[in-house]
């Protein structure tokens, strides 16, 4: 007989030989000496395995025979040799796609099927919906669109030049959150995320579009609070349940059982998701529709009021528009501006710059900053107007909005709580943001959301909007009050963040004149956002 295992010591090999060839290793191990005993019984050899029989080659061949040896170390290798561990699929790095293959896998994409409607395009799943994906449409999407009051025909029918043919797809994309069965296919967990990485900016935007409007006398801080109590990720499980889709998110738990920490983020992804989606398929229009008549959102609930504050008296004058009445969220969506309007969103400029701007027209910033400021921006833009006069009274609003942008809270706030940068500022924060998260979309085709997210949040660092506004030398052009004015100019821990503030109040104006298109031009033109631009040596 003989003992075989992978640390077996010659002591052990002469116990075995010397033993009477009618020793039974069939019985239990303690015919060994304790000590031998004491030994194989430790944790560190539970793999060991005692080799009992042994072929018959074995046994004919010499002790010191090499072949016997060698038939030894093979059968005690496959009794003893640990079983491998395989690493998942996930993990194993795969040979890169050749040039033919990659080419036809993007040109296939849907990503790259609209010529008309890029944004839209980005967003649609890098590959073609599978058999799967299709079972979900026919078992739940009838009951999706019920509940947010849709047609319930599919969107396939639709005409080519219509952005809504693909709001299926997209509405499917939308509830597939990471934790549900789906999100393990690629082409569905990168067109969730990549949804709800955009509609965080157009829930943003949409409700500090509507504040504004409604409250035209208010400051940012109590409307910031007013839209963290509608969309604050805590307060999305009410909405949703008013809509009928928890059983859509948790098909198999009660949602208010769920712990917050396993309820809240799949409710948010669906939530921005769903925004994402609605924002390209019919516009801010619908996004009001939903938020307001689906979810039934309520802006006068008492949990959706500010606290209360000191507030300065505000004795200057609104526009006609905005005297004596709340506008609803019916007048925000239904809002057309007329043909000969001045501004791409005239109403919106009217509750950020207040009326009573013209009694700064013809002062010494208008005169002396003013043309500078224009000069650096590339302001005016030209524009094909009917009238002289209107590019005239355009240009005119244009330099007060630019002064109003420049005008520091410390020069007239306390008199006028209205007159600076603050209301301008709120707007072009969040229009900035929703510009650069769709550049980013349009560029990156096959980024994941989360990647998106982490560039985007980069990119658009304080920091960098208010290097990139000194860059220009147009932090020399702010105006502050002369109690302050040292202290701003040589303390870069108040200068910085009202240059920061500037900046996204520049970005505010230009969206209210000129619309979103000269947003992206100040951004990745002349601010260069993106650095990419050569630097002047």
């Amino acid at each position: 007989m003989e003992l075989c295992s992978s640390s077996s010591s010659s002591s052990l090999l002469r116990i075995c030989s010397s033993s009477a060839p009618e020793i039974s290793f069939s019985s239990s191990i303690s015919q060994f000496p304790s000590k031998t005993q004491s030994i194989l019984t430790k944790p560190r050899f539970q793999n060991l395995r005692i080799c009992a029989s042994v072929t018959a080659e074995t046994q004919g061949l010499p002790r010191d025979s090499p072949q016997r040896l060698l038939k030894e170390l093979a059968q005690r290798k496959t009794a003893t040799g640990p079983k491998k561990k395989v690493p998942p699929k996930r993990f194993i790095l795969r040979p890169p796609l050749d040039d033919k293959k990659l080419a036809e896998r993007f040109l296939n994409s849907p990503q790259l099927s609209l010529k008309s409607f890029p944004l839209l395009s980005s967003c649609l799943p890098s590959s073609k919906l599978n058999n799967a994906d299709k079972t979900w449409i026919d078992e739940y999407l009838l009951e999706v669109k019920q509940a947010l009051g849709y047609s319930l025909e599919p969107s396939e029918s639709l005409g080519d030049d219509n952005p809504a043919k693909h709001f299926d797809t997209l509405l499917y994309l939308a509830f597939q959150h990471p934790s549900c069965d789906r999100a393990r296919a690629r082409h569905v967990k990168n067109g969730h995320s990549r949804l709800w990485f955009l509609g965080q900016y157009v829930l943003e935007l949409a409700l500090t579009e509507f504040f504004l409007q409604r409250y035209p006398r208010e400051s940012p801080g109590p409307m910031r609070e007013r839209v963290f109590a509608l969309i604050g990720k805590r307060y999305l499980p009410k909405w949703i349940k008013a809509a009928s889709l928890q059983n859509l998110i948790f098909p198999y738990d009660d949602m208010d059982k769920l712990i917050r920490k396993e309820r809240e983020p799949p409710v948010k992804s669906v939530f921005w998701a769903l925004f994402g989606a609605i924002y390209l398929c019919y516009g801010m229009p619908e996004v009001y529709r939903v938020l307001f008549e689906v979810f039934g959102m309520d802006p006068d609930a008492d949990e959706c009021q500010p606290r209360s504050r000191r507030q300065l008296e505000d004795v200057d004058y609104v526009s006609v528009e905005f005297e004596g009445k709340k506008l609803g969220w019916q007048d925000i969506a239904t809002y057309k501006p007329p043909e000969d309007a001045l501004f791409a969103h005239p109403r919106l400029f009217r509750a950020c710059v207040p009326p009573g701007m013209h009694r700064f027209r013809g002062n010494i910033w208008d005169f002396d900053s003013k043309p500078k400021v224009m000069q650096t921006l590339g302001y005016p833009l030209l524009m094909n107007d009917r009238i002289k006069e209107i590019t005239e009274a355009r240009n005119i609003e244009l330099g007060l909005g630019l002064q109003l942008c420049f005008l520091h809270p410390s020069k007239h706030k306390f008199e006028h709580p209205r007159f600076c940068f603050e209301r301008l500022e709120y707007v072009g924060q969040k229009i900035q943001d929703i510009a650069m998260a769709e550049r980013l979309l349009m560029k990156h085709l096959d980024a994941p959301g989360k990647w998106l997210q982490e560039k985007h949040r980069r990119l658009l660092m304080n920091k960098f909007c208010g290097r990139y506004l000194r860059e220009k030398r147009l932090h020399n052009f702010i105006i502050y009050s002369e109690e302050v004015h040292d202290r701003y100019e040589h303390n870069r821990r108040l200068r910085n963040p009202a240059t920061t503030a500037v900046q996204q109040a520049i970005h505010g104006l230009a969206y209210t004149i000129y619309g979103k298109p000269d947003v992206r031009r100040l951004m990745f033109e002349v601010f260069d956002f993106e650095q990419i631009q050569p630097k002047a040596v």
